[in-house]
């Protein structure tokens, strides 16, 4: 199970943390991601993170704004996001993956087993 948190209403310019909390499985063996989407598109890929964390890639659109990041202690994935702007206006999703080899990650949406409900981000001018 995955639990979102750290949505909400933020001004443009400004900053947001989103945590997802998996339980009760082995989180430290888990590849991770960040998904999103926005009303009337399609799922978007934002960032994943292999099980170490030693692997990161972002998506284009984000990448230099946000930062994904795990504390495998606390079963919790993070993702830091700055400098935000309106069109980064969505739900986002966590999600989680058993690795088909070591410190894989994965940016399609479809190669996840388990989401989150999500949580509600909405950037205003």
């Amino acid at each position: 199970r995955l639990v979102e948190s750290g949505g909400g209403p933020v001004q443009a310019g400004g900053s947001l943390r989103l945590s997802c909390v998996a339980s009760p499985v082995d989180f430290n063996y888990l590849a991770m991601g960040w998904f999103r989407q926005a009303p009337g598109k399609e799922r978007e890929f934002v960032a994943t993170i292999s099980h170490s964390g030693r692997g990161i890639s972002y998506g284009e659109s984000v990448r230099g704004r946000f930062a994904i990041s795990r504390d495998n202690a606390r079963n919790t994935l993070y993702l830091q996001m700055g400098r935000l702007k309106p069109e980064d206006t969505a739900v986002y999703y966590c999600a989680a993956k058993r690795p088909r080899t070591v410190d894989s990650r994965y940016s399609t949406a479809a190669e996840y087993d388990h989401w989150g409900q999500g949580t509600q981000v909405t950037v205003s001018q």
